[in-house]
């Protein structure tokens, strides 16, 4: 079996959630290898702070 990768990348957690949860939906649970969750900051002074909030899921084809 060859390994893949689905990366997710939202601005609201929530939004990476659901995401998230239709995707592992589509996948057995003995495919599933491992998920990364990262959250990123920055800050500009127009909008002030602006979150990026991103997950890899790797997983069996």
């Amino acid at each position: 079996m060859q390994c893949r990768v689905k990366v997710f990348d939202e601005e609201h957690e929530k939004d990476l959630e659901k995401a998230m949860n239709t995707f592992l939906k589509t996948i057995d649970e003995t495919q599933l290898i491992d998920i990364k969750y990262q959250v990123a900051v920055s800050c500009d002074e127009v909008e002030g702070q602006i979150y990026c909030f991103s997950a890899l899921v790797l997983y069996r084809a």
